[in-house]
């Protein structure tokens, strides 16, 4: 049987929906006659992205528990009960063969209503510290595809399989010409090279650490690549001269990895897995602002396998000087960090996870 329906749910930011989308691009390589759909929120991200990926997707009313009092929590059981009969009518109509829920909000109804009907669900869970969808979902999951070790503490033990984050292939491809990434961004081959990354959207609190420490940074005669996002490029901007290039986005993500001698990033699941195949010495700041704060957990993990330096953003003032200038000057503990790190990379992952997926699937 080589034509298959799959159901994918998963959004309301990129760390959910990009791993969803190189799923459904693996499941479309290994059959390409089948019928693949994405369930999303109604309101999020994902009605944009996923399109534009080149595929259908149909959204559902629902948002998540506000942590105070407010109108919108009044309203979660009618968005839940809306998106349940929603779901049920997806699924009853495309009669799916494996439904994948990579968490959000919108997978909680759809595998929900799927799982109720005896389809097989497969969760993947891309922190290391799982979502409350995941969790709830858990119980009636046929597999859990998770990126790091101990979520035995979340899931049962029987249903997980370590597989890893899906991440961009380009970056998986590991063929990146240095060369012609040193001329992309008009950097010097022969100087120590600065990454700095704070997501699409950009980070307030390292934007203004790597602005107040830009005479820090001269007296290392380094260079450096400042994404600072696209709510903040406005304001960095005129900080673009000479050995710092700033960007409001990054096209070329294989290139500023490929140049980077030292990286200062978020650690989002997404992120973390690229950082592990980059494989450079990292020094981690977290997001306080992310649920659970699981960005602090997911650099835990690496900071427990001496793969990478982490300093919260409360730590930042006292911190930072001393151990950036310990990292830069001991050529050692890069190549420590950045060995250990690379240690940590799964670069099949998306592969492994359609291999469970295929284990579900009639002959």
């Amino acid at each position: 049987m080589g034509r298959y329906r799959f159901i994918l749910s998963g959004g309301g930011t990129g760390g959910h929906i990009y791993p969803a989308i190189a799923i459904a691009n693996e499941l479309k390589k290994r059959y390409p006659g089948s019928d693949i759909l994405f369930v999303g929120a109604s309101d999020r991200m994902e009605m944009e992205k996923v399109p534009q990926a080149g595929y259908e997707i149909q959204g559902l009313w629902i948002s998540g528990l506000q942590r105070k009092l407010s109108f919108k929590n009044l309203m979660f059981p009618i968005k839940l009960v809306s998106s349940l009969i929603k779901a049920a009518k997806i699924v009853r109509r495309f009669q799916p063969h494996v439904v994948i829920g990579t968490g959000g909000y919108a997978s909680g109804p759809l595998l929900k209503v799927a799982s109720g009907k005896g389809i097989p669900c497969v969760l993947q869970e891309q922190n290391s510290y799982a979502g409350i969808t995941n969790k709830l979902l858990a119980r009636r999951a046929a597999k859990i595809c998770v990126a790091y070790d101990g979520m035995e503490r979340y899931f049962p033990v029987e249903k997980i399989v370590k597989t890893g984050n899906p991440v961009r292939r380009d970056i998986v491809s590991g063929h990146t010409n240095t060369d012609e990434a040193y001329a992309y961004f008009g950097l010097d081959p022969d100087k120590t090279t600065l990454l700095v990354l704070g997501g699409s959207l950009g980070a307030r609190r390292i934007n203004q650490l790597v602005a107040s420490e830009l005479s820090f940074f001269s007296r290392f005669d380094l260079q450096m690549i400042w994404q600072c996002g696209k709510l903040y490029y406005e304001t960095y901007k005129a900080h673009d001269s000479g050995p710092v290039k700033v960007y409001q986005f990054l096209n070329r993500m294989d290139y500023a990895y490929a140049v980077a001698d030292i990286i200062i990033s978020r650690a989002g699941a997404g992120t973390v897995s690229e950082l592990c195949l980059a494989g450079k010495p990292v020094i981690l700041v977290p997001s306080p602002h992310v649920a659970e704060d699981h960005q602090t957990k997911n650099a835990q993990a690496l900071v427990e396998r001496d793969a990478a330096l982490m300093i919260p953003e409360a730590g930042l003032e006292d911190r930072f000087e001393p151990e950036f200038s310990d990292l830069f000057l001991s050529q050692q503990q890069k190549m420590r960090l950045g060995s250990n790190i690379r240690a940590m990379g799964m670069p099949d992952a998306t592969e492994r996870i359609v291999d469970e997926i295929e284990k579900l699937l009639p002959q």
